[in-house]
């Protein structure tokens, strides 16, 4: 019988999500989806002493947004429960102990200090200390002290720790969707740590121990995992789960623009983009991270943007809905190398979002920021203008740069503008034409523009210059949609003030 696809997305609570974890969980979400299967958002807190208030409930929040909902979790409960770590911290020792039982796991006594000192004795040799099956049997654990010298060091409540013990001299094979066949010799491993003396697991056992019990299917997750993976490989081996392992695949890195290392949030500092799906605030140092939503950026634009790095669908086809992700996605198309982050490309997608938009849509999200400024205007008119200069915006924030001369007169004129346009009876034409418009009737954009134009042709005039000055004096500068549907928009008294006000002060410049 065909296994039911059961997928996690399981963070770490140490801060804000960043948009490399968004992507996991999206292609977690996606798989989950198209499989039929189930998605479970699972919180890893197992190091608290990297424990960030308020960073859980920034995880839920920001995946909300995003549209990536969970059959399971922490915030939605499940059969599987509880989906916390830390609510789980009894089970672990049990499963601990049983590894020691089976002679696949050691009490390790050795303190930090001591431990400094050997790594530090090896470094003046030239050499790499890691604590695995070479050095082992001269340190002091229960695979070289006495049974009796082992329990009563635990009884003394000396710290220690809970080793894996790595077997010598094997393949260990380590599938994965995305890698293919990689195999790693057991030499080059270390003992990893599983367990702590102050009764949390490490990330090792606490992430396999959950994963069996959760009867995850597949493990997708970053590519900064995969040198986990041998271990973890051996950790289903040492309990018997090898059977209902799950399948892996581990995802390329997301890479800085220019391709060269890791994404960070340095990087979207320095060159101004976020790297954080909302707006973070560091609890400790009241420090604020930018976030996609607040920059701007529609969540299903966001999804589109996070889609593309590292996977496509094989077709042209770059605007997906999360429908159309879910019956297009495959782990098979999911590239091995690094994804560049295209901040361009990004800025692209969230244009394409806000030409989808009809103009009621985006004067709904446009209209705070004008009550804002104490402007009032009608919504229906008001989404007559955003279709008008939609195409000429990435953000809803650039709406007003594109159309404040609807609502304002300009306040300054382009000089540029007046340097290369502006001639000596400029202003004489500008006056008969604000006469013209004023006797326009019904003042409608298509008469007003008739007239305007027949008076431009019958006088022999540059159609170019005379229209761009028209423009300068409506709107300040040489930008905007239709020019005779601005004035058509702001009426014909508006017009005619906006004309003889520039006109007047245009002569003070020149």
């Amino acid at each position: 019988m065909e296994r039911k696809v059961r997928v996690r997305f399981a963070p770490s609570p140490t801060g804000p999500l960043h948009i490399g974890g968004v992507r996991t969980a999206l292609y977690n979400y996606l798989f989950a989806k198209q499989k039929g299967g189930t998605m479970i958002l699972r919180i890893e807190d197992t190091d608290q002493g990297r424990f960030v208030p308020g960073a859980e409930e920034y995880i839920i929040d920001s995946l909300t947004w995003l549209g990536i909902k969970f059959d399971e979790g922490v915030h939605v409960g499940g059969p599987y429960g509880p989906y916390r770590q830390s609510d789980r911290k009894p089970l672990y020792r049990e499963y601990a102990d049983k590894l020691i039982s089976k002679g696949w796991a050691y009490y390790a006594f050795d303190t930090p200090d001591s431990l400094e000192e050997i790594r530090k004795s090896y470094e003046a040799e030239k050499k790499a200390f890691q604590y695995d099956v070479t050095t082992r049997n001269s340190l002091r654990n229960s695979l070289t002290l006495s049974h009796e010298e082992a329990q009563q060091l635990i009884a003394d409540n000396h710290p220690y720790v809970i080793r894996f013990k790595m077997p010598e001299n094997q393949d260990i094979v380590v599938n994965d969707h995305i890698r293919g066949r990689v195999v790693v010799h057991s030499g080059l491993l270390d003992d990893k740590v599983l367990f702590k003396s102050d009764g949390m697991p490490t990330y090792h056992l606490a992430n396999i121990v959950d994963d069996h019990l959760m009867e995850i299917s597949h493990v997708i997750r970053g590519e900064e995992w995969l040198p986990s993976a041998p271990l973890h490989v051996m950790l289903y081996r040492a309990f018997g789960w090898e059977d209902t392992m799950p399948e892996f695949a581990h995802l390329p890195l997301l890479l800085k623009p220019d391709g060269n290392g890791k994404l960070s949030k340095r990087d979207g500092d320095r060159l101004g983009f976020p790297v954080f799906p909302t707006q973070w605030q560091d609890p400790k140092t009241g420090e604020i991270s930018s976030g996609y939503r607040e920059s701007g950026y529609f969540a299903e634009a966001v999804i589109n943007i996070l889609a593309f790095l590292g996977w496509n669908p094989g077709t042209t086809q770059e605007m997906f809905s999360m429908d159309e992700l879910i019956h297009a996605f495959s782990i098979e198309r999911i590239s091995k190398s690094g994804a560049k982050f295209d901040v361009e490309k990004a800025k692209w997608f969230n244009q394409q979002y806000v030409r989808q938009h009809s103009g009621v849509e985006l004067a709904k999200l446009f209209m705070p920021e004008l009550k804002g400024k104490g402007i009032s205007i009608d919504e229906a008119k008001l989404a007559i203008i955003c279709d008008l200069v939609k195409e000429r915006v990435s953000f809803i924030k650039e709406l007003w740069d594109q159309s404040y001369f609807f609502f304002k007169a300009p306040d300054t004129y382009d000089e540029q503008v007046i340097k290369k346009r502006w001639k000596e009876d400029t202003a004489l034409h500008l006056q008969q034409i604000a006469l013209i418009l004023e006797n326009t009737s019904p003042f409608e954009t298509q008469p007003a523009h008739d007239n305007v134009v027949t008076y431009i042709q019958e006088n022999a005039l540059n159609m170019g210059q005379i229209m761009n000055c028209l423009r300068l004096v409506i709107v300040g500068a040489a930008i905007g949609p239709d020019l005779f549907t601005i004035i058509n928009s702001i009426g014909k008294a508006e017009a005619v003030k906006r004309i003889n006000k520039g006109v007047d002060e245009i002569k003070l410049l020149t």
